[in-house]
This record gives structure tokens, C-alpha cells and sequence, in this order.
């Protein structure tokens, strides 16, 4: 009896809930001087967002699942503030709530090559915002699809020039990146 009392607080620490700190995004990080219509901002947040959603979901809201959606809704944010899919699964995730997998349209493989293709586009702009969100396009499409060898090569292509980008301006606005590297 007294070693059952005794493994009941343990028991209770293993709670399965995952951590999810709601995105606290006041201002897009895109302004209209991005190459994006309104519409294909929407429609890339809806398939960002499911994408996100569809991952947490299958993976059981792992820490690994967690932290990338986060990012992927985050972006999806930034894009369309206001996009139903993106809004719902925040509200969702900050209730603790695993949201159920969602239809985007695409595979993650078709999604990783638009986010590719769109990525490229971006950077052949060679200006200010539309570059930084090719970074996290390319970024995310070679994680989505790493047997895509296009979008892998691209994505290790700006790791070498640039460096990987920083997520930390679309999923913490306001906050300096913490690096212990100088």
C-alpha cells in the first residue's frame, strides 16, 4: 500500500498533455512590399496550417511535432493573420487540445515542391522580406520532403552562404535570439 501512495505522484508527473506556448503575433512580419497576393498568402497559410496540425496529430504531439508546428504556424500567422485553419488550430494547441489531422489539399511531398518553387521565386526578388520568407520556404520544404534532393540541395546551399535562418522573429517577435555562440 505504501509503495502504491509512494509511485502516485510519479505516476502523475508522466501527465501526456504536451506544452504549447500560444504565438503572441500582434504585427505580420510581411508587409505589402512582399511579392505575395493577398489570396496566395491565404491559400499558403490554409496548407501551412494543416500541414502543421496533420504532423502534431500523426506524431502524437511529440516535442519534435510541437516545435516544428509551432514554427509552420507561426509563418502561417505571419502570412494571413486572419486565416481560419491557422487561427483554430492556435486556439486549439493553447487549450491543450491535439487538433485532429486536417486537409490541405497536398501531400507533403507536393507541398514541399510548391514551397520550393514559391521559395525560388522569392529569392530571384533578391530584396528584404521576400528573401527572408524564401529562407524559411526553402527551409521548411526540405524538412517537409527531405527526399526531395532540389530542395534539399537549396536549403544547404543558403545554410552555407547565410546560415540557417532564424525562426525566433516569426515564432517570438521581440525577442533576441538565444545563442550562447558569439
Amino acid at each position: 500500500m505504501f509503495a502504491a501512495l509512494a509511485l502516485a505522484p510519479l505516476c502523475m508527473a508522466e501527465d501526456p498533455k504536451f506544452v504549447w506556448e500560444p504565438l503572441q503575433i500582434k504585427v505580420s512580419a510581411f508587409t505589402r512590399d512582399l511579392v505575395m497576393l493577398d489570396a496566395e498568402r491565404d491559400e499558403y497559410a490554409t496548407n501551412l496550417a494543416a500541414y502543421a496540425a496533420s504532423t502534431i496529430a500523426t506524431d502524437g504531439a511529440s516535442m519534435a511535432s510541437v516545435k516544428q508546428g509551432r514554427r509552420i504556424l507561426a509563418l502561417a500567422l505571419h502570412l494571413s493573420p486572419r486565416n481560419k485553419q491557422a487561427v483554430v488550430i492556435q486556439f486549439q494547441l493553447a487549450k491543450g487540445i491535439v487538433p485532429e489531422k486536417a486537409d490541405g489539399g497536398y501531400s507533403p511531398q507536393v507541398l514541399a515542391r510548391l514551397l520550393l518553387t514559391r521559395g525560388q521565386l522569392l529569392l530571384q526578388q533578391a530584396e528584404g522580406e521576400n528573401r527572408i520568407l524564401a529562407r524559411y520556404l526553402i527551409q521548411l520544404a526540405a524538412e517537409i520532403d527531405p527526399r526531395n534532393e532540389d530542395a534539399v540541395y537549396a536549403c544547404e546551399m543558403i545554410r552555407l552562404d547565410t546560415g540557417s535562418p532564424d525562426w525566433t522573429p516569426i515564432t517570438d517577435p521581440g525577442e533576441e535570439k538565444k545563442d550562447s555562440l558569439p
